[in-house]
C-alpha cells in the first residue's frame, strides 16, 4: 500500500486501477479502459458494456464470461461518481454551484448579454416534445387475475436504488408531479382566467392527440419511464429534462418545464408541435397564467409541424407570421431525438438509476462536444441563409408588379383579410344553423309521410283458409305485420311533426314548401356543409400521410418499421382516392358547382392553406389577389424577408455574444487555474485546467469560422468583443499566469483551421475555396485573435 491510504481500493487507483469491490479487491479494471468505453458509448450510444467487455475478451484472448460484464458495470459505476465528484469540487472552486448556474449559463449565444445590446421581442427562442424511445422496462411479477377476471399488476421486482445521476438536468418527479390534474383543483380557488384565453377551439384540438390526456394518460403497463421530454434552445443546448412517468406526451410535463423556464430564464418564445393549443393551456393555467404574463409568453408552432395545423392557426402562430422570431423554425428537437434515440438499446432493460445516468451523461457531452462545438457553424449557416432569404427581394419586386401592388405594405392587410375571411368560416350564424336543422327535419317529416302512404296503400292479405287452418293463421300474422309497420310509420310521422313545429316556433315561420325559396336557399346551405365536411375527412387523411412520409424517410426508422409503415401508407392511399371521390360527388352538388380535386393534386400539397382556400364561404372570395397562387406566394416571400431580417438582427447579437464569451472564459479559467495553483491546490488546479480545455479545444475554430463569415459580403455584425452584463467572468489574468503554466496548452488555429477545411466542406455545403482564400482565413484568424487578446489586456 502507498503511504497514507487507509484501504487496498484507494491504493489502486492511485496505480490507475479501478477495483470492483471497496475493501478487499481481487479483480480491477484499468482506468484508460473505463475512459475509453466512456468515450465511445458517447460517441456511439448504441455500444453497450456487454459488447465492449466481450471485446476486451477477443483482444485479451479469453472466454467471455457474464459476470465479467456485471463487474465492468460495477468499476464504471465507481469511475463516473468519481468523475462527479472532481466535477463538483471543481464548480465550487470556481464559484459556479449555485443553483440552476448551468440553466442560466448554458447557451453563451443566447445568454450572455452584453451591454448597450438592443433587446429582442424574444429574447430566448427554445423548443420542447416528448420523445417516447428511451423507455424502460418494469421487472415485475406476472399479473394476477381474480375471479371476475380483472387483472391485478404484478408486485415490482426491482431493488430499491435512490441514487440520483449529478447534475440539474433533470427536474423532479415531485416537481412534475405538482402540475398534474390532481394538483390544479387547489390552484383553481379564486382564479378567473381571461376571456382572451378562453376563446373558441382554433380548429387544432381534434387534428392533434397528443395532447389529449383521456388518450395519453393511459398507462403503459410494461414500461415505468416511457419516455422523455426535453427542451432545448435554438442552437441545441439542452436547459431541462423531465421523465415521462407511465404515460404518454401530457400536458403537466410541459407545464412543468415552462414554470421552470419562465422563473429562471424570463421572457421567451417556445416552440411546440401544438404551441397553439398548449399556449392557451399556459394562459388559462392558475399557476402559470400570471406568470407568462408578466414575463410575456408566447408558445409557437414549428416550421415542420405547421404543415398539420389549419390555415387560421398558421397566420396566427406558424413562424413565419410571428413578429420577432426570424428564420428559427423551432424544431431542434427532431434532430436531437434522430441522435439520442441511440441510447435505447443500452437503456430498455436498464435499472432506472443507470438509465438515467446514461441520459444526463449523454446531454452533457452533447452539450459540449456537439452543440457547443457546432455553434460557430449553426450561427454562419443560418447567417446565410437569411442572407440567400434578402437576395429574393428583386424577385418580390417583379411580383408585386405584375400583382399591381405598390407597397410591401399591402401584403399585411391581406393576410388581416385572410385572418378575418377564415374567422368567418368558423362558424354558422345561429339563424342559418336553425334553418338548416328545420330543412333537414323537413325532408325526414316528407320522407316518413311518403313512406306512411305506402305502408297504408297496402292490400288486406287474402289468404283462403285450408283444411288445417294453416291459411287463416298466414293470414292474421300477415295482417299484423301490416298494423305494426302502419304503427311504426304513422309513431315517426308524429315525431318528426312535433319537432318540425318546436323548429317552427323557434323560427318563426310558416311550414316551408318543397320549391319554396327559403326551401331552396336551405338545401344549398345543406349541401355546402355536406361539401365542407367531406373536404374535413380528405384534409385528415392528408394529414396523416404527409407524417408517414416524413417517418419512412427518417434515419434511424428500422427496416420493420419501414415496411410498417409503407403497408399502412397503402391503405392510407386508398382511404385517400375514397375520400376523393366523396368531396368531388359533393363538389358537383354545389352551386355553382365547385373544382373537381384528382390524385395527383391531393398528394403534392405541402401545406394545409390549399384545403382551407377551398372551402365555401358566405363570402365568394376566388378574385381575391391573397387567394390566388401568385399572391400567396409573393405575400409569403414578403414575409420571409421580414424573418430574414429579424434573423440578422438577432445573430449579430449572438455572434458578438460568443465573441465576447471566448476570451471572458478564458480568462477566468486560467485566472482561478493559477490562483489555486498559487494556493497549493495543485491537483484541482490541474483539474481547473482539464475543464478549461473541454470546450476551449474549439475556441480556435469558432475564431476561423466567424472570421471568415465577417469577410463576405451582406455581414453587418460585429466580431470585437464586448462588455457583459454579468460581472462574474470579469477578472484580470497576471501577466506570470499563462497557460502554459499548467503544463497544457491549447490547439493550434493553424491546425483547426485545417481541420476546419476537412471536415466541414461536406456538412456546410459549401464549396471547396482555393489555396489562396484558405491562406487569408489563416491570417485572418491570427489577427482576429490578437484583437481579442488586446482588447481584453487593455481592461
Amino acid at each position: 500500500m502507498i503511504q497514507g491510504d487507509l484501504l487496498v481500493a484507494s491504493t489502486y487507483v492511485r496505480q490507475g486501477l479501478m477495483p470492483v469491490s471497496p475493501y478487499f479487491p481481487t479483480v480491477v479494471i484499468t482506468v484508460r479502459a473505463l475512459e475509453t468505453y466512456r468515450v465511445a458509448h458517447l460517441r456511439c450510444p448504441r455500444l453497450g458494456i456487454q459488447a465492449w467487455v466481450r471485446a476486451l475478451c477477443d483482444l485479451h484472448g479469453v472466454p467471455p464470461r457474464t459476470y465479467l460484464a456485471q463487474q465492468f458495470t460495477v468499476a464504471f459505476d465507481v469511475y463516473l461518481a468519481i468523475r462527479a465528484v472532481v466535477d463538483k469540487r471543481v464548480q465550487v472552486a470556481l464559484g459556479r454551484d449555485t443553483p440552476n448556474w448551468r440553466l442560466k449559463n448554458s447557451c453563451p449565444s443566447c445568454l450572455y448579454k452584453l451591454e448597450g445590446e438592443e433587446e429582442l421581442t424574444f429574447p430566448i427562442l427554445a423548443t420542447i416534445d416528448g420523445n417516447n424511445s428511451l423507455k424502460r422496462f418494469w421487472r415485475r411479477e406476472r399479473e394476477v387475475f381474480e375471479e371476475d377476471g380483472s387483472a391485478i399488476p404484478g408486485a415490482s421486482k426491482e431493488r430499491v436504488d435512490r441514487r440520483e445521476p449529478p447534475g440539474d438536468y433533470y427536474l423532479s418527479r415531485e416537481e412534475v408531479d405538482r402540475w398534474a390534474k390532481e394538483g390544479l383543483e387547489e390552484m383553481m380557488k379564486g382564479f378567473v382566467a381571461d376571456e382572451e384565453w378562453v376563446e373558441d377551439d382554433d380548429g387544432c384540438g381534434e387534428r392533434w392527440q397528443n395532447m389529449k390526456e383521456d388518450v395519453t394518460a393511459r398507462a403503459y403497463g410494461m414500461y415505468d419511464e416511457t419516455g422523455f421530454f426535453p427542451a432545448l434552445c435554438r442552437h441545441n443546448f439542452v436547459l431541462v429534462v423531465v421523465d415521462m412517468v407511465k404515460s404518454g406526451e401530457l400536458a403537466k410535463y410541459g407545464f412543468a418545464i415552462v414554470n421552470h423556464l419562465m422563473r429562471w430564464l424570463g421572457k421567451l418564445g417556445l416552440g411546440y408541435d401544438i404551441g397553439c393549443k398548449f399556449d392557451k393551456m399556459v394562459k388559462s393555467h392558475p399557476g402559470l397564467s400570471g406568470l407568462a404574463t408578466e414575463t410575456g409568453f408566447k408558445c409557437l408552432v414549428g416550421a415542420f409541424h405547421g404543415c398539420g395545423h389549419c390555415r387560421r392557426c398558421q397566420a396566427k402562430n406558424l413562424t413565419t407570421y410571428v413578429k420577432g422570431v426570424g428564420l428559427e423554425g423551432l424544431e431542434g428537437c427532431e434532430s436531437f431525438f434522430s441522435k439520442s434515440n441511440a441510447l435505447a438499446s443500452t437503456t430498455r432493460y436498464a435499472t432506472a438509476f443507470h438509465r438515467k445516468q446514461a441520459i444526463t451523461t449523454y446531454l452533457k457531452h452533447s452539450d459540449t462536444f456537439d452543440a457547443y462545438q457546432s455553434l460557430s457553424l449553426v450561427l454562419c449557416n443560418k447567417y446565410r441563409a437569411a442572407l440567400k432569404v434578402k437576395a429574393t427581394m428583386p424577385a418580390l419586386m417583379r411580383a408585386m408588379t405584375a400583382l399591381g401592388v405598390e407597397s410591401r405594405a399591402v401584403f399585411e392587410t391581406w393576410l388581416d383579410k385572410e385572418k378575418a375571411f377564415l374567422q368567418m368560416l368558423t362558424k354558422e350564424p345561429p339563424q342559418e344553423t336553425l334553418e338548416m336543422e328545420y330543412y333537414q327535419k323537413m325532408v325526414n317529416l316528407l320522407a316518413h309521410e311518403e313512406r306512411l302512404a305506402e305502408v297504408l296503400r297496402l292490400p288486406a292479405p287474402a289468404e283462403l283458409p285450408g283444411a288445417d287452418g294453416t291459411g287463416y293463421q298466414r293470414a292474421a300474422a300477415a295482417t299484423r305485420a301490416i298494423e305494426t309497420r302502419r304503427r311504426h310509420a304513422l309513431e315517426l310521422v308524429d315525431k318528426a311533426l312535433a319537432t318540425v313545429q318546436e323548429l317552427e316556433l323557434r323560427l318563426d315561420t310558416e311550414r316551408w314548401l318543397p320549391g319554396s325559396e327559403r326551401w331552396e336557399a336551405a338545401a344549398t346551405m345543406v349541401g355546402r356543409r355536406r361539401y365542407q365536411r367531406a373536404l374535413d375527412d380528405l384534409e385528415g387523411l392528408i394529414i396523416a400521410r404527409m407524417f408517414e412520409l416524413f417517418k419512412v424517410n427518417l434515419a434511424g426508422t428500422g427496416y420493420k418499421l419501414r415496411k410498417h409503415i409503407a403497408k399502412a401508407l397503402q391503405t392510407r392511399s386508398k382511404a385517400v382516392k375514397s375520400a376523393i371521390e366523396r368531396y368531388n360527388s359533393a363538389a358537383d352538388a354545389m352551386t355553382p358547382p365547385q373544382p373537381n380535386l384528382s390524385w395527383e393534386q391531393v398528394v403534392d400539397y405541402a401545406f394545409l392553406s390549399d384545403f382551407d382556400l377551398l372551402r365555401e364561404g358566405r363570402e365568394d372570395i376566388r378574385g381575391e389577389p391573397w387567394a390566388l397562387p401568385s399572391g400567396r406566394a409573393a405575400m409569403d416571400q414578403h414575409f420571409k424577408l421580414l424573418r430574414a431580417d429579424e434573423e440578422i438582427q438577432r445573430l449579430n447579437l449572438e455572434i458578438r455574444r460568443l465573441v465576447t464569451y471566448i476570451p471572458d472564459e478564458e480568462n477566468f479559467l486560467v485566472h482561478h487555474e493559477g490562483r489555486l495553483r498559487a494556493e497549493g491546490k495543485v491537483e484541482l488546479a490541474h483539474q481547473v485546467g482539464l475543464h478549461r480545455m473541454e470546450r476551449g479545444r474549439f475556441n480556435a475554430l469558432h475564431i476561423v469560422r466567424l472570421g471568415k463569415l465577417s469577410t463576405e459580403q451582406g455581414f453587418t455584425g460585429c466580431i470585437y468583443p464586448g462588455v457583459s452584463q454579468s460581472k462574474e467572468r470579469h477578472v484580470r489574468v497576471a501577466p506570470s499566469i499563462t497557460t502554459e503554466d499548467s503544463g497544457m496548452s491549447p490547439p493550434s488555429p493553424r491546425a483547426d483551421v485545417e481541420m476546419e477545411t476537412a471536415d466541414e466542406a461536406g456538412s456546410s455545403g459549401e464549396e471547396d475555396d482555393d489555396d489562396g482564400e484558405d491562406a487569408d482565413v489563416e491570417g485572418l484568424s491570427d489577427a482576429f485573435v490578437n484583437i481579442v487578446r488586446i482588447a481584453h489586456d487593455g481592461t
